[in-house]
């Protein structure tokens, strides 16, 4: 069965897995075989590489071949993660709109409860809980808990895991990234969560976020004035409520207080 959005064709029941991906070599291909092992096979992965320098197309590629589900697309110039999500939601053609960053690792339920968890409940716009790992893949011992349901103030406070969203695309239609190097998938969720009001969050962890050395989301200090930046520019808000957010993220997330 397919419905109509936006001038796209949306087929009922596929999960569009959006995956920016530069020089991740090394790591996506654990990451598509975390998706091909989903109990839930109606999936297609979109893939835009945004001018990696790696061998990040050839591994892509090669799964390409065998398996049509997994699309590839590389940006004419690099760009950064926002224009890459951008470019594969223009790309996607399902219902729903799942986010998996080309580092991380999804377990082979996760499709499966998730969507079983938004059906049965109504819910369009999703997160679960998840794990950290390693770069070598070993569990850190942390599971970052998902709350079991946000307005616009909670995910203000407390950004859901990127790898562990799914919404909705066909009932809340396609979101736009505007282009900010970092916490652009945070911008997205306070996009989604203005048309839709609550986020529902699933206790159950069902994937892992690996850690890096020297990965972006790492740095947590280099990202305070990227805070600053969604709160004053992108979401207006006054400048006593945006020096409040700053302070409770760094108590929160730097300090990992929560």
């Amino acid at each position: 069965m397919v419905s109509e959005l936006n001038g796209n064709i949306i087929s009922e029941g596929l999960v569009s897995i959006i995956m920016p991906a530069y020089n991740c070599g090394d790591y996506i291909g654990i990451t598509i075989d975390s998706v091909i092992a989903q109990t839930y096979k109606y999936w297609e992965i979109i893939v835009v590489d945004d001018c990696s320098t790696d061998n990040t197309e050839e591994v892509v590629k090669e799964y390409m071949s065998k398996d049509p589900r997994i699309k590839y697309h590389k940006l004419e110039k690099n760009s950064g993660a926002a224009v890459a999500r951008n470019k594969a939601i223009d790309l996607a053609a399902g219902k729903y709109m799942a986010f998996l960053d080309s580092d991380d690792v999804w377990f082979p339920e996760k499709l499966t409860k998730q969507i079983g968890f938004m059906e049965e409940n109504g819910y369009n716009f999703t997160c679960t809980s998840y794990t950290k790992i390693d770069e070598h893949g070993n569990y850190l011992n942390r599971t970052i808990r998902a709350h079991s349901k946000s307005d616009y103030d909670g995910v203000l406070k407390t950004c859901p895991g990127n790898s562990t969203v799914i919404y909705d695309a066909e009932r809340l239609g396609k979101f736009k990234i505007p282009n900010i190097k970092k916490r652009n998938d945070y911008v997205m969720w306070l996009q989604v969560i203005k048309k839709e009001s609550y986020l529902f969050g699933f206790e159950e962890a069902l994937g892992s976020h690996r850690i890096r050395e020297g990965a972006i989301s790492k740095k947590k200090s280099s990202l305070v004035g990227y805070h600053w930046k969604v709160y004053r520019e992108i979401e207006h808000l006054s400048f006593v409520k945006s020096v409040y957010l700053i302070c409770y993220w760094i108590i929160s997330t730097v300090f990992k207080l929560k």
